[in-house]
């Protein structure tokens, strides 16, 4: 379990895919110190398990299933990346409750200056859109945000400074896709009234 709260903003040092899965080697001295071999990182949102540790940075393993639902396999050397360690009881929810399992991906489509803000429109999937709502969660690579407003093709975010440098979406632009995990809270609550009119 996650907040959203990007901890690191961490590169990739070396990225190999196949058919088959692949490996990922992130440089992240922050959350590389302390880390252990079978824990938890968000990387751009996803929940993966740390399978090396050394020093100054960690790797991890990318199922194709990962591999199919995000946009981990078209990371390159250099890229940025938004990285969390798991929560602690005693963490503060600064955020919102992340779970690090990727509805799939939205797409850059517009970044526009509004102030200090940058309001940054998606275009997602209906599939993602049906969880969308204005004011509630989103969790865009693995970023705790505020929905401004959603259609039926596109929602919005607001993003502060702060924020755009120290996530990837800072460093996005348009037609950059980016991970999405959408309130879990909202999927439970659909369920339970499907099950209730069937």
């Amino acid at each position: 379990m996650f907040t959203g709260i990007v901890e690191e903003l961490g590169s990739v040092a070396s990225i190999r895919v196949n058919e088959s899965g692949g490996r990922l080697r992130l440089h992240a001295p922050k959350v590389s110190d302390g880390l252990r071999v079978d824990e938890s990182v968000a990387t751009n949102g996803v929940c993966l398990t740390a399978v090396v540790v050394d020093s100054e940075q960690f790797e991890v393993d990318l199922a194709p299933e990962t591999l199919s639902r995000t946009n981990l396999g078209q990371l390159r050397p250099g890229d940025r990346v938004c990285l969390e360690r798991s929560v602690t009881l005693a963490t503060r929810m600064g955020g919102h409750l992340v779970q690090g399992h990727i509805d799939g991906t939205a797409t850059i489509t517009a970044v526009e200056p509004e102030g200090i803000q940058q309001t940054i429109r998606f275009e997602a999937s209906p599939e993602i859109l049906r969880y969308i709502v204005p004011k509630g969660f989103v969790a865009l690579d693995g970023v705790s945000l505020t929905v401004v407003d959603c259609d039926a093709g596109s929602f919005s975010i607001a993003l502060i400074p702060h924020s755009a440098q120290m996530t990837t979406l800072g460093f996005k632009g348009t037609g950059d896709a980016v991970n999405v995990e959408v309130d879990m809270i909202a999927k439970y609550v659909e369920r339970f009234v499907e099950q209730r009119r069937g």
